[in-house]
């Protein structure tokens, strides 16, 4: 099973509104055929080039997720990651607590039994993706811990290397996420999460599809 974010390509909006200014200009010259010919071939240039970005980018791999009955994994133009159902400890809806009331994020966190099989499959750029876009769950969670265990500077750009429990050293980019997954899941109970704006149905829909697939594969 695919799942595609619900929103158009980025390149689709850029399309549209290349090809629609290129008719508004159509227009306005033929309505008023003495307007300056060299400005009119400018934004014309302009507006052609605008339209091939949008074409190049309409060809790029989706984002998007793949659900076999063996593993889930997250593809994009930059990169992804996989991890098998069989490595998934659970998946649920994140949520942070305030005054004893929990509320519910547009996030589906994800605990792992073990890192290294995700570490092997992620590459630089998505782990500095995960980094970027994840780190205000953290400060969330650090914010309405009781008792943090560590400073927050501490937790955001830990760079230590990280030794997997099988004795593997991971470095840079990939240590700093091992490591923020750990913070993570002593903050948040998960250790990565999944942005509901990349899913094609609503969170809670795809946690239980993810669980259906979660329990076929035990």
């Amino acid at each position: 099973m695919y799942i595609t974010p619900r929103h158009p390509k980025p390149g689709a909006y850029l399309i549209w509104l290349s090809l629609l200014a290129i008719l508004g200009l159509g227009i306005t010259v033929f309505i008023f055929p003495d307007i300056n010919g060299v400005a009119v071939a400018v934004l014309l240039f302009a507006l052609l080039c605008l339209l091939l970005i949008g074409v190049q980018l309409n060809r790029q791999q989706p984002v998007g997720f793949t659900l076999t009955f063996m593993h889930i994994q997250y593809h994009s133009p930059q990169g992804g990651w996989m991890t098998k159902w069989q490595n998934i400890a659970d998946i649920d809806r994140a949520t942070i607590s305030r005054e004893g009331w929990y509320k519910p994020l547009p996030w589906v966190g994800v605990r792992l039994k073990q890192y290294d099989e995700f570490l092997d499959t992620i590459c630089p750029r998505i782990a500095s993706q995960i980094l970027m876009e994840q780190r205000g769950l953290l400060i969330m969670a650090y914010k309405r811990a009781e008792s943090p265990p560590h400073d927050i500077e501490d937790m955001l750009f830990d760079d230590k290397h990280y030794v997997s429990g099988s004795g593997k050293i991971s470095k840079g980019l990939i240590a700093m996420l091992a490591n923020r997954m750990r913070y993570n899941r002593e903050l948040t109970g998960f250790d990565f999460f999944i942005s509901e704006d990349l899913l094609d149905r609503p969170a809670d829909d795809f946690i239980g599809l993810a669980r259906r697939f979660l329990a076929q594969s035990r």
